[in-house]
Formats: C-alpha cells, structure tokens, sequence
C-alpha cells in the first residue's frame, strides 16, 4: 500500500494567523458596540446588575449578554380618557379628563418591575373611570355646570394622588364636559323660564291693575274695550272666504 504525503501549502501558518485576528477583532468589535448604548434627552434607562442604577441622558456602557438597558420616556404626555356616567338627579353626563402624565424618574426601577413600559395604559383608564364616576355620582347633573371649579378641583386631587400610589406624576389636568351641554341647557332653560314667568305675571298684574284703574275712573272704557272687540272680529270675517251673518250681541254691541 502505498502512502502519498500531503505536502504542506505555502503560507498556510499566515492565512490561519490572519483569519483567527479577523474572528477575534469581529468578536471584538460586536462586544464593544453591545456594550455601549445612547439615552436620548428627555429619557432615562434603567439597568439591572447588582449595581442597578437609572442613567441620565448620554453614552454609556453595559456587559453584553449579562445586562440590559431599558429606555423610559420620561417626558410629559398628553392623555385623554372620557367617561359616561350618571349624577346624583340620574341624568347620563358623559365627561372628560386630559392629563399630561410621566413616570417619576426617581422610581423607574419599580415602575419596570409592576407595571412594565406600559405603565399608563394599565394604569390611568381605571384610575380615571373611577374617579370620573365616584365625584360625578355626587352632583346633580345642573351642579356639574355651575360649581364646575370645584368638580375639576376634588377629581384632579383625587387622580393625583391614586397615580402618585402607581409612581406616574400628572403635572397638568383639565377637566372637560363634553356631554354635559344637556345639562347645561337644563339649567339655562330652567332660568329663561322662570324669568318669563316672573315676567309674564309682573305684566298681567300691572295690566290688571290699569283695566281696574280705568273702569273706576270711567265706566266708557268698558264700551271702548267692546268696540275695539268688535272691530277685531269683523276684519277676521272680511279677509275670511266664508261669509257668516252674526247677530249684534255676538259683536258685544248693543243695538240702542
């Protein structure tokens, strides 16, 4: 049997020296990228090691596949929740509420591990339903209109201090009725009517008074009042195409 030798390849040693670099460098390469990372302003990342710490905006570095960086938002955002629910009198109020909310940074770590990074959809639509239906429940649906300060007053305490609970700070509120116009409409027509009728029994009572006044000063007013009677009803049968024959009592005059 015969045993043919490999001869060795010219500059093999090199080429293996020069791909173990590229391997090493590669490796080299990708741990010093995944072991930086860039928190952006208005954020904060949270990293978990036994040095746990929140890092403020900037580049900073990380153990790759041992850590891991969570970026928050810590900026304010605007969020909207409406809310239909029933005052004390039992009229349907559908209200708003706007928050500008933000996690508190101080308290990231926390917020992480109960909420996670969706901290305010799991959070604020219960807190402000709640809150939303337990104040409305204690006005009557006119009261929502015209004491509306200290509604907006007694929910944005109320909200505040249930978010501090979750760590979310609300740094604005604004209290909105958006369906409450039948409430308000409510109100305004109860005043328009009670206005008109002051004023309606005001004039029948002042007009009372003259038709007396006159009567006892001159009976002929009563004569004038039949009169200015009578010509009233004999243009409405004029313009009328039916023509009628009344006697003259029925025209409230007499005939001597």
């Amino acid at each position: 049997m015969n045993v043919k030798k490999v001869p060795n390849v010219p500059g093999s040693p090199a080429l293996s020296a020069l791909l173990k670099l590229g391997v090493i460098g590669g490796l080299g390469l990708y741990c010093i990228g995944s072991s930086m990372y860039n928190v952006d302003g208005g954020h904060r990342a949270i990293v978990f090691n036994r040095f746990t710490g929140i890092k403020d905006r900037g580049t900073h570095f990380k153990i790759p596949l041992f850590e891991r960086a969570i970026i928050y938002d810590v900026r304010s955002r605007p969020y909207v929740e409406n809310s239909q629910t029933g005052s004390n009198d039992l009229q349907t109020v559908t209200i708003g509420l706007r928050v500008l909310t933000r996690p508190m940074g101080d308290r990231l770590p926390e917020i992480y591990r109960t909420l996670g990074q969706n901290y305010g959809e799991r959070v604020l639509p219960s807190i402000i339903n709640e809150t939303l239906k337990a104040v409305v429940a204690q006005y009557n649906a006119s009261h929502l209109i015209t004491q509306r300060e200290a509604v907006s007053r007694e929910i944005r305490k109320i909200v505040t201090e249930r978010a501090a609970k979750f760590n979310i700070a609300l740094d604005d509120k604004q209290v909105a009725a958006q369906e409450a116009e039948r409430a308000k409409f409510i109100v305004e027509k109860a005043e328009q009517d009670k206005k008109s009728a002051i004023i309606r029994a005001q004039g029948e009572a002042k007009s009372a008074q003259l038709i007396g006044q006159a009567i006892a000063n001159n009976e002929a007013f009563i004569t004038l009042r039949k009169i200015e009677a009578a010509r009233e009803i004999a243009q409405t049968i004029a313009k009328s195409a039916n023509k009628v024959n009344l006697n003259s009592s029925d025209l409230l005059i007499s005939k001597q």
